[in-house]
């Protein structure tokens, strides 16, 4: 249909610049008047002119820039919309950035169930939130192939005077399976030729490209979130009849302590059993941190445990993932005290805003030289101590790689183990 249209403008072109020549000519010759070989010659100019630019917007290299520019335009505008995953809200979005920048009559957007966005002509009666009713677009989620509707009938509206009377339907995946569809409708057949097929084509590509980066991101707050779960579950019987025991001990020997420890020791749990996943300020961490500290103090003696905070009061606002400081002063305690001698734990934090360089110290009895590349392993350690690793994933999972631990350390002198929260990073999914 589109190469006939083009075929008659060009044959009118040729007619009118032969007809035109022929004026020239004439004047040339003096059969017509000087001023209308003159205004022939101009028409003529104009006419070659046009074909020029004609001929050069037609080129295939041409069009297929145009048409690029067009996707990446519209996948751009829709990423901000498609990282919350695919909805309704995030959908008709979508469809509506689609309409404005391309030819389409009307663009849709379904899941493999539902229409989920629409936006054009016959937004009066195409309706979102029910059911598919298109045949093909069933088929296109199915066989996860696109389908050409070249009529009204294949669409399927129930509207008889409805003015969408073509369609593009083209599948969109997650991890190459269908889970929806890009639908892009059109008042006429003709308008269904190669360049708006590819075009719809590219862009159900990028948009399904974002919806996986979507996925990819809620699986890993989901990671994180699972992560933070095995660690509350980890520290739950870690030490738990240590304390019952050391409780009960001081119940006989000293009661106002024993009654004073088993207050913290319900606080502590009943935050350490908070099922939240929220970040947390540090000066909340460091309150949880003191409290088990309290427990170990009570258990080992209160002179073999020293405590030593240098913390910017700065650093105290910045946000950090829950119980990412707690694990690594407990790791210090469980793997570097010594049968005899106190422990010095010192607790450095530098930092502001979003970025944070908080260090654990200790002067225990470090790790040996063939463990240290392995302490980042998972489920290495012995005990039912709580492994580096989840720290170090959860960091990752909330800032990015730029994020996570780094363990130093001398066999006999101590460990250094190094929290980085990176301030160009900020939380996956805010």
């Amino acid at each position: 249909m589109l190469w006939g249209r083009r075929t008659i403008i060009d044959v009118f072109r040729m007619v009118a610049a032969v007809a035109l020549g022929a004026m020239v000519i004439a004047g040339l010759a003096g059969r017509v008047p000087s001023w209308a070989a003159g205004a022939s010659a101009l028409a003529l100019t104009g006419v070659a002119l046009i074909a020029l630019y004609g001929l050069v917007a037609a080129r295939p290299d041409h069009l297929r820039a145009m048409q690029s520019h067009t996707i990446l335009e519209i996948a751009n505008e829709s990423l901000a919309f498609l990282r919350q995953g695919l909805d309704r809200e995030t959908a008709g979005a979508v469809c509506r950035l689609a309409l404005r920048e391309t030819e389409a009559a009307a663009v849709a957007i379904t899941d493999r169930e539902t229409v989920l966005g629409f936006a054009g002509l016959g937004e009066d009666h195409h309706t979102t939130g029910g059911p598919i009713i298109t045949r093909a677009t069933r088929e296109a989620v199915e066989t996860n192939e696109h389908r050409i509707l070249y009529t009204k009938e294949e669409i399927g509206c129930p509207k008889r005077d409805c003015l969408l009377k073509a369609a593009i339907v083209v599948p969109l995946e997650i991890r190459g399976a269908p889970v929806g569809t890009l639908k892009f409708y059109y008042t006429t057949p003709r308008l269904l030729n190669e360049t708006q097929v590819t075009m719809v084509e590219g862009l159900a590509k990028l948009l399904s490209t974002q919806l996986e980066l979507s996925e990819l991101d809620r699986q890993t707050a989901l990671a994180c979130s699972m992560e933070l779960k095995a660690l509350q579950s980890q520290i739950n019987p870690h030490f738990l009849f240590n304390t019952i025991n050391t409780i009960a001990s001081l119940i006989r020997t000293d009661a106002p302590k024993a009654r004073d420890l088993l207050r913290e020791f319900a606080a502590f749990y009943r935050r350490t059993l908070e099922s939240s996943e929220e970040l947390i300020t540090l000066a909340r961490e460091l309150e949880y941190v003191r409290r088990y500290l309290a427990f170990e103090r009570a258990r080992f003696g209160e002179d073999r445990i020293v405590i030593v905070e240098d913390v910017e009061s700065s650093a105290l606002d910045v946000l950090v993932p829950a119980f990412v400081l707690q694990p690594l002063v407990e790791n210090a305690v469980q793997h570097g005290i010594r049968a005899e001698g106190p422990l010095r734990i010192v607790i450095e934090a530098r930092g502001s805003g979003d970025s944070l360089d908080l260090r654990v110290r200790d002067d225990g009895q470090g790790i040996r030289e063939a463990d240290l590349p392995r302490v980042l392993e998972p489920g290495f350690g012995r005990g039912l101590g709580i492994a580096l690793k989840n720290v170090d994933d959860r960091l990752k999972g909330h800032f990015g790689p730029g994020s996570g631990l780094c363990v130093t350390s001398r066999e006999g002198e101590g460990t250094t183990v190094r929290v980085t929260v990176a301030p160009s990073m900020r939380p996956i999914g805010e």
